[in-house]
């Protein structure tokens, strides 16, 4: 993964978590120009510092419900050009659907345990922060469990698998090693994934986007 130097704005309502997660990122060559504990002094924080990517818990004060949630929502709004990742306590996988309704370029739900794998989670910031996206396994198999029928089904046992690592955010090398298969291999997986999906011989990078985005919509109808 890319060694850029990420500027990160963090917002997390445990004190103890949150300094304990500034220390971890700066370790990491991160610089962490904000940390905050509230949804509104998150949205402040990237209006003034225009991050690369927003680190952001789920459940914050007042009502410790979906502040967070909204905030990203908002955040992918105002801010197109800046990476959110949100992590929890619970895998919700209609807070997940609903983040990624404007698209899935950009975007990352994990679950709080991930944290503590700090090389994944620094990963999985690149990999958001450059306008990919980062799934927590828990999640893809939440949505794969939830859908109904319909394109996804088309695919083949090997396709779907493959299909659910893309989602995860894994590269092609990475899947490659994960499923003992050639990356060759994985390359015609994925193309068969497009196919599928009738998606465009366009820029690679973006028709893997918007194969996740469609098995996004199908697992949130």
């Amino acid at each position: 993964m890319t060694d850029r130097h990420l500027r990160v704005v963090l917002a997390e309502d445990s004190v103890i978590l949150r300094e304990g997660m500034v220390e971890l990122l700066t370790a990491r060559g991160c610089e962490v120009v904000a940390a905050t504990g509230t949804a509104e002094g998150l949205l402040a924080a990237v209006g003034e510092h225009r991050p690369d990517v927003a680190v952001v818990d789920v459940r914050m004060p007042p009502h410790h419900t979906d502040e967070g949630i909204e905030a990203a929502v908002e955040i992918r709004s105002a801010w197109p050009g800046v990476g959110v990742l949100v992590f929890s306590q619970h895998v919700e996988t209609a807070w997940a659907v609903r983040l990624m309704a404007a698209g899935a370029a950009g975007v990352g739900y994990l679950l709080k345990e991930r944290v503590a794998r700090t090389s994944e989670f620094v990963d999985a910031l690149h990999r958001v922060a450059e306008g990919g996206t980062a799934l927590d396994p828990e999640v893809v198999a939440r949505l794969m469990r939830g859908r109904q029928r319909g394109l996804v089904d088309r695919l083949t046992p090997r396709e779907r698998e493959v299909l659910e690592l893309m989602a995860q955010g894994h590269s092609n090398r990475s899947i490659a090693g994960r499923l003992v298969v050639s990356e060759r291999m994985v390359e015609k997986h994925v193309a068969g994934v497009f196919a599928t999906f009738a998606l465009p011989a366009t820029d690679a990078d973006n028709r893997r986007v918007k194969a996740v985005l469609t098995y996004l919509a199908e697992a949130g109808h």
